[in-house]
């Protein structure tokens, strides 16, 4: 299933979810919840897990904690050894005001061209960054 949107913790835990093709409450279940609804209110998003709960999510789906919180758009979380909580912000501020609503030509891009140029930008941002921190 293609990923609809690439921000906010609420969407992710959507996204990944309907990606397994698992119930809430399968998800729940999983994560040792005794409640289908506590799982439910973090994909409502009027409720956050707290760290310890990212971490058995972000092991439940095999991603990475900044995946899941918007730090990095690789499931993965190839955000750089190096990198500061400052510069995870900053990542997520830069692909806010750059990415969101891409059109070209008068068009706008589908997902996967807006997850491409996400993906370009990051990398961008991350060579940017490092060649700040060089000059220090």
């Amino acid at each position: 299933m293609e990923e609809k949107k690439n921000t906010g913790l609420p969407m992710r835990l959507i996204n990944l979810r309907e990606e397994h093709n698992w119930s809430k409450t399968e998800v729940s279940r999983r994560l040792g919840l005794s409640s289908m609804q506590r799982y439910a209110n973090y994909e409502y998003g009027s409720n956050e897990p707290d760290a310890s709960m990212l971490k058995k999510i972000a092991n439940l789906y095999d991603v990475s904690v900044d995946y899941l919180v918007g730090n990095t758009i690789d499931k993965n979380g190839h955000t750089p050894s190096w990198a500061t909580n400052d510069d995870k912000k900053d990542l997520k501020r830069f692909l806010e005001e750059n990415a969101n609503g891409m059109t070209y030509g008068g068009e706008g891009l589908t997902d996967e061209e807006q997850k491409q140029v996400r993906r370009v930008l990051e990398g961008l941002f991350w060579d940017k960054q490092k060649q700040k921190n060089d000059r220090k």
